[in-house]
C-alpha cells in the first residue's frame, strides 16, 4: 500500500529553460491523457456499474487524502489497492478514472501558489499522470485476464501484472517530473526495494477481493474498504503521535542543554576571579554524575546530579569578596558567614521555576549524616540523596585542590579521610561508589588535573572515570 508522493515543493525556483520544459511536459501529459480518455470512451469496454465506480473513486480520494507519510519518498495509502481492484474488475477506463480521482485528495492543492509553481499546474500534472498510469494498469490487467487460465490463478496473475505496471510507471513519471522541476531525488534507490514488497502484497489481496466481488457479493468490497480506511487513519494518528513525541524529546534535550549552558555561565561568573576555585564546580559536577552512575541510579538522576553539582556553590556570589579571597584559615565568625552560601544558593535558584528541586539539593549539600551539618541540621535519610552525593564529591575535590592556606592533599590521603568520616559526615554508599571509581581511574581523573576540560562534551561519558582524549589534551 505504498506509493511515491509528489516531488517536494522545496525545490529551487525553476529557471526560464526549466520552466519552459516543465510546461511542455505538462502540456504533453495533458494531451496524452485527454486522447487516451476519448479513445477509451469510444473504443474501450463500457462501464457497467457506474455507482460502484463512483464509490471507488470517492474512496480512493479519501484514502489518498489520509495517506501516511513514512519518509521523504514514500507514503502509505490503500488507494493503490482500490485502483488495482478497479483495473481487474472494470478495465482501463475505470482504473484510470479512479486513480485520477484520487488526486482530488491531495491536501496541498488547497495551498497558495508560488512564483514558480501553482496548485493548478500541479493538479493538472499529477491528474494526467495518474489517469495514464491507471489506464495502463487496467489495460495490462484485462490483457492478462484474456491470456491467463480462468479462475483464481488467472486473477492473481492479472493483479500481479497490473501492480508491476502501476508501480513501475509511477516511479518513472515521478523521476522525470522531479528532474524537470529542478529536484534531484534518488527515487530509484529509495523506493525500488519497496516495490517488490508492494507488488507481492497487492496481487493476492486484489485477486481475493475481485473473486469475492464477482462470485460472492458486491458488498464484500465495502466490508474490506471501510476497515482498511479506519486502519489507515489509526496508523496516521500513530505516526503523528510518534512525530510529536520526537519533537518533544528534541525540545527537552534543547532545554537540558540550555540548563547546562545557563548553569555554566553562572559558575564562570563565580569562579573567574578566583584561581584557586576555578574548575571546582565543574569537577564536583563530573564526580557527582559518575558517583550516581556507579550507584546504579537512573540516567535522569545522573543528569540531575551533574546539574546540581555544577551550581552547588552559586550562593557564594552573595558573600563578600574579601571573605572568598582571604588567604589563610577562616575565623569562627567568618566560617559562619561562609556557611550561609548554601541557603543563599537556594534563594537564587528557587526564583527559577525549573530549578526548584535543584535549589533544595544545593541548600542541603553541607548537611551531615549525624545531623551536625548546616544549614538545617538534617540527618540520615532526611538529607536528599543527591545532596549526599555532592557532599562527597565536593569534599574530595576541595581536599585534592590547592588553597591559599594549604597545598593539595594526595588522592590517597583524601580518600582515607572520606572513609574515616563515613556514617558521621558522609553517606556510606556514596563514599563506597566513589572509592570504586577512583580506584579504577587514572591519576588525572583522581586529581582533576585537566585544564580546559569541556564538561558538556563529557556529560554522558561511556564509563565512570573515563575522559576522551580531546578532554585530556595531547598525551
Amino acid at each position: 500500500m505504498d506509493h511515491i508522493p509528489h516531488s517536494s515543493d522545496s525545490a529551487r525556483p525553476a529557471g526560464s529553460l526549466t520552466r519552459r520544459a516543465l510546461l511542455l511536459w505538462v502540456a504533453g501529459l495533458t494531451s496524452v491523457a485527454v486522447c487516451l480518455l476519448a479513445s477509451l470512451i469510444l473504443l474501450g469496454p463500457a462501464i457497467t456499474d457506474p455507482w460502484t465506480l463512483l464509490a471507488l473513486a470517492f474512496t480512493a480520494a479519501v484514502a489518498d487524502r489520509g495517506s501516511v507519510r513514512l519518509n521523504e519518498t514514500t507514503e502509505l495509502s490503500i488507494a493503490p489497492v482500490i485502483v488495482l481492484f478497479a483495473a481487474v474488475l472494470f478495465g482501463p477506463l475505470a482504473s484510470g478514472l479512479v486513480y485520477a480521482a484520487s488526486e482530488l485528495g491531495d491536501a496541498e492543492l488547497l495551498g497558495r501558489s508560488t512564483p514558480d509553481r501553482s496548485p493548478r499546474l500541479k493538479w493538472l500534472t499529477y491528474t494526467s499522470i495518474r489517469f495514464i498510469v491507471g489506464a495502463a494498469t487496467g489495460a495490462v490487467a484485462f490483457w492478462t485476464l484474456d491470456i491467463a487460465p480462468a479462475g483464481f490463478g488467472g486473477v492473481i496473475l492479472a493483479a500481479l501484472a497490473a501492480s508491476i505496471t502501476a508501480e513501475s510507471l509511477d516511479l518513472a513519471f515521478a523521476v522525470v517530473t522531479a528532474k524537470l522541476r529542478g529536484n534531484r531525488p534518488d527515487y530509484a534507490r529509495a523506493v525500488a526495494p519497496l516495490l517488490g514488497t508492494a507488488v507481492c502484497a497487492y496481487a493476492p489481496l486484489v485477486a481475493l477481493l475481485s473473486v469475492a466481488y464477482s462470485e460472492v457479493s458486491p458488498w464484500t468490497a465495502p466490508l474490506f474498504i471501510a476497515p482498511a480506511l479506519a486502519a489507515q487513519r489509526l496508523f496516521a494518528m500513530y505516526q503523528e503521535q510518534r512525530r510529536l513525541t520526537a519533537d518533544l524529546q528534541d525540545a527537552n534535550e534543547s532545554l537540558r542543554q540550555s540548563n547546562l549552558e545557563f548553569a555554566e555561565a553562572l559558575v564562570a561568573t563565580l569562579e573567574q576571579s578566583d584561581q584557586y576555585t576555578a574548575g571546582h564546580s565543574k569537577w564536583v559536577a563530573i564526580y557527582s554524575r559518575d558517583i550516581a552512575e556507579r550507584m546504579g541510579l537512573p540516567l535522569a538522576t545522573r543528569d540531575f546530579a551533574y546539574l546540581c553539582g555544577l551550581v552547588h556553590d552559586i550562593g557564594k556570589i552573595g558573600l563578600p569578596a574579601s571573605l572568598l579571597g582571604k588567604e589563610g584559615p577562616l575565623t569562627l565568625e567568618e566560617r559562619k558567614e561562609m556557611q550561609k552560601h548554601s541557603a543563599i544558593g537556594e534563594s537564587i535558584l528557587e526564583r527559577v521555576e525549573m530549578y526548584a528541586e535543584v535549589a533544595t539539593v544545593v541548600r542541603h549539600h553541607h548537611e551531615r549524616i549525624d545531623g551536625e551539618g548546616y544549614p538545617d541540621g538534617l540527618a540520615g535519610d532526611a538529607i536528599p540523596l543527591v545532596s549526599k552525593i555532592i557532599a562527597v564529591a565536593d569534599a574530595y575535590n576541595a581536599m585534592t585542590s590547592d588553597r591559599p592556606y594549604r597545598d593539595a592533599m594526595p588522592s590517597r590521603v583524601a580518600r582515607l579521610r572520606l572513609a574515616q568520616a563515613v556514617e558521621s559526615q558522609f553517606d556510606t554508599s556514596a563514599v563506597a561508589a566513589f572509592e570504586a571509581l577512583l580506584a579504577g581511574s587514572n591519576e588525572q581523573y583522581r586529581t582533576a588535573n585537566m585544564p580546559g576540560v569541556d564538561t558538556v562534551a563529557i556529560a554522558h561519558s561511556p564509563e565512570p572515570g573515563w575522559l576522551p582524549d580531546a578532554a585530556l589534551g595531547a598525551a
